[in-house]
């Protein structure tokens, strides 16, 4: 290979690789104006639920059903076994819930809130029980 070549090589790669960066800055310039429009929606969005919240009669209206059932449904296991320490799968299938890894995911993260909130202690990594 002679120099010629050599340098026509690297114009080509020097070429090549101008371009491309080219097409980043354009799709930096594009998500940054999407982060910026999709950071606006969150301060609207925002400042409308604190508007809600103010006008709203504070009480009025319970958590939805769901939530509500879920969490519920939760400690009366433990209530019924107090003196148990239970996984989040083991309360699944105590439950007969589904036993797949998302399900029992959500049911990590309750249990998490349960504990935080003093009605569960986690007397081990990923074992609860119902706080005496």
């Amino acid at each position: 290979m002679n120099i010629t070549e050599l340098l026509t090589g690297l114009q080509a790669e020097h070429d090549k690789t101008t371009v491309r960066a080219a097409e980043l800055r354009d799709q930096i310039a594009h998500l940054t104006t999407a982060l910026a429009e999709t950071e606006a929606r969150l301060v609207d969005l925002t400042t409308a639920r604190k508007v809600i919240t103010e006008l709203a009669p504070a009480g009025d209206e319970p958590e939805p059903p769901e939530t509500n059932s879920a969490y519920q449904v939760i400690v009366n296991a433990f209530n019924q076994h107090p003196d148990q320490e239970l996984r989040a799968r083991e309360l699944h299938e105590l439950l007969g819930m589904p036993t797949d890894e998302a399900s029992v995911n959500v049911t990590r993260a309750r249990l998490g809130r349960l504990t935080r909130q003093g009605f569960l202690t986690q007397p081990g990594r990923g074992r609860y029980q119902k706080r005496t």
